[in-house]
Parts: C-alpha cells; structure tokens; sequence
C-alpha cells in the first residue's frame, strides 16, 4: 500500500475515485463534511469505498472531535460539546470531567462505528494558553497540561469501546501557535526546557497510542529550518525518542499553507523525514492521483502495524440504547458546569 491517506470529492464515490482506489492502493480514506449526509448515505459510502479499493477492511478516518469540528453534525447526528466544555467541567469535578470525556469518546464512537468508520483524528492534546490560535481554540482541553493528558486519555478509553481507533495529535505540540497553519506556517520560539515541561506532557502521558498526527509548526528550538512534519530531528529525537512515540505517524494535512512546495514534494518531505503516512484532504481527483502515483509504498513492517492499529469495521447497526443513556448522563455532567 502507498503510504497516502486520500479523501474524495462529495457524498457518492465517482467512478474515477473508484478506478483510483482499485488501481492506486491508498493506505486509507479520510472523509469531510462534503462526505457526510445522513446516516444511509454515509454507510453505504464507506461500504463503496472498500469495494472499490477490494479491501473490506481498509481504514476510513475523519476529524470527529465534538463542538466545532464535526463533520456528523445536527440533525442527522447528535450534537457534542468542545472539549474546552470538558476541560471547564474537570476544573470543576475532576471525575465529572473524565467520565465526560469517556463518554464523550463512546459517543463519538458509537456513530463511526454504525457508519463504517474506523479512525478518529482526535483526541487534540494541545495545551492552550493565552496566545494560542483560535484554529485550536476550545478543541483544546485545557491550559494543564497533566489534566489535558487525562482527559485524552479517557477519550481515548470510550473511542476504544465503540471500536475506533483513537489518533493524537498535533505532535510535538500545537498550543504555542499564534498563528493558523492552514493560512501560513506559524513559529514557535519556545525554548526546549519550556516545551518539556509543558507541550510535551499530554503526548507523553498518551505516547502508547497507536496512532498520531504532526504539527505543521516551525519550532525555533528544535529545527529552525523545517516545521515538524518534515523534521527529520523532530520526528526521531523529540516523538519517537523523548516523547516514546512509537505508533503510526500521520501527517498533517499536505494542503495546509504552512507547507511550501508541490503536493508530490510535500509529500515526499514527510515521509522522507519519519512520517508513516501522508494525508491529503482537498478531495480533488488529479491531486490525489499525482501524489499516490509519487508516494512510496509502505514498508511492511510499518503496513502491518497500520494495519493492526485499526479494528475490522463493524457491521451496520441500529443506535445502541445504551448509547442513549450515555448521552443523557453526558448531558447531565456537562450542566454541572453550565
């Protein structure tokens, strides 16, 4: 398999992403918002996906993160919090906070998983302070960072339960960005000491993860020449080395502004520098077949862990009842905090 996660035009698979999937071997397919219409649509999607790619168990990811990044959104899906919501309500009740944050991930879950989707690129472990991006913003936990790591980790334990595999991101850190890595490549001037203490944290406390996601971050300290995506240093000394990283690592989306060069180019920088995966998100055909014609296969130890990272899809089900009930305890949680 190529080491390229693609994505696609609309909610029905054309018959040249069709060809493109049988004859191109992604590693994966991440879905948007521009995918996702109702629960049907969607399944029947996924299922188009993988017979098209003649794999009945090639990993479907999507950005689910609840609040502002959803891409099952009301009313075909039910509403869930940010997860500053969370964050303010473990200020508050530390226990409150973390079941909120189990649920939550059960939640989130449990509607992936009726889909056929397998990844979720979440949780965002970012620490957040003053000046961080509003691109982060309250999909961040929290300014602490121990509670920050809790608190993923708890998302990650219900996204587990309903059958997703989780994916934490944005390593080595995206708190300290002032600026919006899909507009231009923000600079980190942090010193290492601060950033230990600090950034690192949450990904440390979460390094067994299996699955995670880089920083399209330029980090003064670190490497002054390369965001961390296509850090060859960052990659190796500071995720797999400090922070003990040793899953399967994906890029930041290839369209980002905050990377220069031709989609082939960035591509090749990423995985040339330590990433497993390259993801591309803009869904334009004649894109993604020139990066998957460009893109190295996987090597077959790294396929294999990608492979054995993310669960089989389940089989289409009616929503569970014991999903309601979650839902309803969440409610009830969150309105300690209201």
């Amino acid at each position: 398999m190529r080491a390229v996660v693609v994505s696609l035009a609309g909610p029905r698979l054309l018959a040249e992403e069709h060809d493109l999937l049988g004859r191109g071997q992604p590693a994966g397919v991440i879905l948007f918002g521009r995918n996702c219409v109702d629960p049907r649509q969607l399944r029947e999607l996924c299922d188009a996906v993988r017979i098209a790619a003649g794999d009945t168990d090639l990993p479907i990811l999507i950005d689910q993160e609840g609040g502002r990044v959803m891409r099952l959104r009301p009313p075909r899906w039910r509403p869930l919090p940010a997860m500053g919501t969370i964050g303010r309500l473990a200020s508050v009740d530390r226990q409150a906070g973390l079941e909120a944050a189990r649920l939550a991930g059960a939640l989130i879950g449990g509607d992936l998983s009726m889909a056929g989707i397998t990844v979720d690129c979440a949780p965002v472990l970012d620490v957040s302070g003053p000046t961080t991006t509003k691109a982060i913003g309250d999909r961040a936990f929290a300014s602490d960072p121990v509670l920050v790591g809790e608190l993923g980790r708890a998302l990650m334990t219900g996204l587990s339960s309903s059958g997703v595999a989780a994916v934490i991101k944005h390593l080595p850190g995206h708190g300290r960005a002032e600026s919006d890595s899909h507009m231009e490549l923000p600079v980190v001037t942090a010193s290492l000491a601060a950033l230990r203490e600090h950034d690192f944290v949450p990904f440390k406390m979460c390094h067994d993860a299996k699955l995670a996601m880089t920083a399209h971050l330029l980090f003064k300290a670190l490497d002054a020449d390369r965001p961390a995506t296509q850090s060859p240093a960052i990659i190796s000394e500071i995720i797999r080395g400090e922070i003990g990283f040793a899953g399967i690592l994906i890029s930041d989306d290839l369209s980002m502004e905050a990377l220069s060069g031709s989609l082939e180019e960035r591509a090749s920088l990423a995985v040339a520098a330590g990433c497993d995966l390259a993801l591309y998100c803009h869904g334009r055909l004649s894109e993604s077949t020139r990066i998957l014609n460009e893109a190295p296969f996987m090597p077959s130890a790294r396929a294999a862990l990608w492979r054995q990272a993310v669960p089989a899809p389940s089989v289409a089900l009616a929503p569970s009842t014991m999903l309601e009930a979650d839902f309803e305890r969440l409610q009830a949680l969150l309105a300690i905090a209201a």
